[in-house]
């Protein structure tokens, strides 16, 4: 065989190759992504859809505020793309969040009992007269449709999903992937037996997931569901939807937990609005509020709260103790990692509001909370 012939050989053998490792790299996002149609979930049809259609807060196909909001639609501003790439902000901690264990629930009068165990990012447990509310749990490494992007966990949860006890009721505020997470709904599904309790449309997502219809329970602001002497009532809150390109087909809700003696709020995500006030005035005074404190910016002002206004929106509300979420385990804006608490801190001193914020894991009972102590500052 001549040289030319051998070089011939060779290119061949090079495209090859190239094919082979072609194919290998298309066989790996495959898998990597097969699982992302799945999570963009379901859409809204037949007696889905029609129940929506007579919903006050549904026109022109799609869910609105009631007040005018504005969220980061479009081509991203030039100058908060400078900031992501450019920006000396620090978004992570320098050392380990530290976790807990929850402790043994405190021996006390279980009709008034009142606890609150809070796993990090909007993911808590409300344990509230004897029974075991679990609210938007996500237990995945990343909130975001694929497995390699997205942002991810600065924490882990400090239980695992099947040690969880057993909880009475699943609420999810809305269907974005940091409050609604399809690997831990299967967890769910496997380990636990409470109904989801959903905003209108998000149970075309629990659908196409597997979860049996007697499991979903979906609620249109204003409307409860009686759960073993619980009374748990979707309100009104300032935000949008969406795990695809369409946004709004489905509802966002903030949540209010009633027993006969106790009473808890939740925020969900939402801009300040003057829906807390009547709220407040309908649903109030609660003992514990859990308040979203985190992933704010001048970009999206009407649709997440900076801490300021959520002391604000927390005493709209005739609230007792305040306790954060949503901050300290996903990356999701870009203002310091301790940025959040630490203006909450300071907010929270200046109008003698009650405040607890707890480590994940950390149990708080209401009644007597841990005094704050900054343990996120050795960390930060």
């Amino acid at each position: 065989m001549g040289a030319a012939e051998d070089e011939a050989v060779e290119r061949a053998a090079g495209r090859g190759l190239w094919r082979a490792a072609g194919v290998a790299a298309l066989a790996g996002l495959a898998w990597v992504g097969r699982d992302v149609p799945a999570q963009l979930g379901g859409r809204l049809t037949g007696a889905r859809a029609e129940r929506a259609a007579r919903s006050p807060q549904f026109r022109d196909g799609t869910f609105h505020n009631r007040g005018s909001s504005r969220s980061m639609a479009g081509a991203p501003d030039r100058n908060l793309l400078r900031e992501l790439v450019f920006g000396k902000q620090k978004r992570r901690p320098t050392a380990s969040v530290p976790l807990l264990r929850p402790t043994e629930v405190p021996a006390g009068d279980a009709e008034r009992e009142l606890n609150v165990v809070w796993y990090g990012h909007a993911s808590t447990l409300i344990e509230i007269e004897g029974h075991r509310v679990l609210v938007d749990p996500v237990w995945s490494d990343r909130c975001s449709p694929s497995a390699l992007v997205g942002p991810r966990r600065i924490h882990e949860p400090p239980v695992r999903l099947d040690e969880l006890p057993a909880v009475d009721a699943i609420l999810i505020s809305h269907d974005h992937y940091d409050h609604l997470d399809l690997e831990t709904v299967r967890g769910l599904l496997a380990h636990q037996s409470a109904p989801f309790l959903v905003p209108l449309g998000v149970g075309a997502h629990l659908d196409r997931w597997g979860v049996p219809a007697e499991r979903i329970v979906e609620l249109d602001w204003s409307e409860s569901h009686e759960l073993g002497g619980l009374t748990i009532t979707a309100t009104p809150a300032q935000h949008f939807s969406g795990r695809g390109l369409r946004r709004d087909g489905t509802l966002w809700s903030s949540w209010v937990v009633a027993g006969a003696h106790r009473k808890v709020f939740y925020t969900g995500d939402s801009g300040y609005f003057d829906g807390y006030a009547a709220i407040g005035a309908e649903h109030g005074p609660f003992d514990v509020t859990l308040m979203q404190i985190g992933a704010y910016d001048r970009a999206w002002p009407s649709i997440h709260m900076f801490p300021e206004e959520a002391v604000a929106a927390h005493l709209d509300l005739r609230g007792g103790l305040f306790v954060p979420v949503h901050w300290a385990t996903f990356n999701l804006a870009l203002h310091d990692w301790s940025e959040p608490v630490d203006r909450l801190w300071a907010e929270a001193k200046a109008r003698d509001v009650r405040l607890a914020v707890p480590r994940p894991g950390e149990r708080v009972v209401v009644d007597d909370p841990p005094a704050v102590d900054g343990w996120w500052q050795a960390v930060a």
